[in-house]
């Protein structure tokens, strides 16, 4: 019975902890910020020139960036993501092969972005210049087009990883009531297991973004690191993680320092956002599945 209110309290104060470095981490980008609030206040969203000798910062174009690269990184992923899944989780029943490919699935998940970015760099980034050539358009090489492909590779591991667990929740009677009325595996899986499971694979899918949204290395060595809205998918930009792995540590005067963390006090709310709308979804799937 003490041990039981011992790990109680310990999960309480656990609790207290995280919940106060939060309001800590909060607070101190809107502190930090409130300089630039107060010189900007909306036009800084919507602003698209960023010059730190005139003293104007406008975050547009590094909104665009970001959503750019993320919803296209996202889109290029999902189809492989889920490939992934379906094989692992309902076709390789085999334990040795399943557990091959998921000790390969946890080891892209876990080489550091810094790895990414390098390989992004020598290898994607000519492929891209290629591709460029070839339809006679500028040949950056660098820009939108390679941050995505990096950032599609880097997440599939980890929607891959959410949507196996989120499909192991099918109840096994449902598959078996269907394989007794004479449906083939692929019928199961189409007709079965992803109608079940589609708003815990959409939760997965939105924590997935949510990654994508934060990623800062790899982008940054293959994004191209332009200030300028993009023209195109092809040509160099910049997101809001990038932007500040760049300038921050040579941000020239309180209010380009400012600047820089109203960015991230964005980066942070947008991030908040779609990761607790994905964990309450993934959530609500489990509690459903169990």
């Amino acid at each position: 019975m003490r041990s039981d209110t011992f790990f109680r309290l310990l999960l309480f104060l656990s609790g207290v902890f995280l919940l106060i470095l939060l309001s800590a981490i909060f607070i101190t980008l809107c502190l930090s910020s409130l300089p630039s609030l107060r010189s900007f206040g909306l036009f800084f969203v919507i602003g698209r020139s960023w010059n730190p000798i005139s003293k104007k910062f406008g975050a547009c174009p590094f909104l665009i960036g970001t959503f750019l690269t993320s919803t296209a990184a996202l889109l290029i992923s999902l189809p492989f993501s889920l490939s992934i899944s379906i094989l692992l989780g309902e076709y390789l029943n085999n334990r040795f092969f399943s557990a091959v490919f998921k000790s390969v699935i946890e080891l892209l998940a876990g080489i550091p972005s810094v790895i990414y970015g390098f390989w992004g760099l020598f290898v994607l980034v000519p492929i891209v210049r290629w591709v460029e050539l070839k339809i006679h358009a500028a040949p950056y090489g660098v820009g939108l087009l390679a941050a995505s492909l990096v950032l599609s590779i880097m997440i599939i591991p980890y929607s891959a990883f959410l949507s196996i667990e989120i499909l192991k929740l099918v109840p096994p009677e449902i598959k078996e009531a269907a394989y007794s009325l004479g449906a083939t595996r692929y019928e199961v899986v189409k007709f079965v297991a992803l109608p079940y499971s589609y708003s815990g694979i959409f939760g997965g899918v939105l924590l997935a973004f949510g990654r994508a949204l934060g990623e800062t290395m790899a982008v940054t060595m293959v994004i191209g690191n332009s200030d300028f809205l993009p023209k195109s998918f092809l040509s160099p930009g910049n997101t809001i993680a990038s932007v500040i792995a760049n300038e921050f540590t040579e941000a020239a005067g309180r209010l380009h320092l400012s600047s820089l963390i109203e960015l991230g006090l964005i980066l942070f709310v947008l991030t908040a956002v779609t990761n607790i709308l994905g964990d309450f979804v993934v959530k609500r799937m489990s509690f459903q599945g169990s």
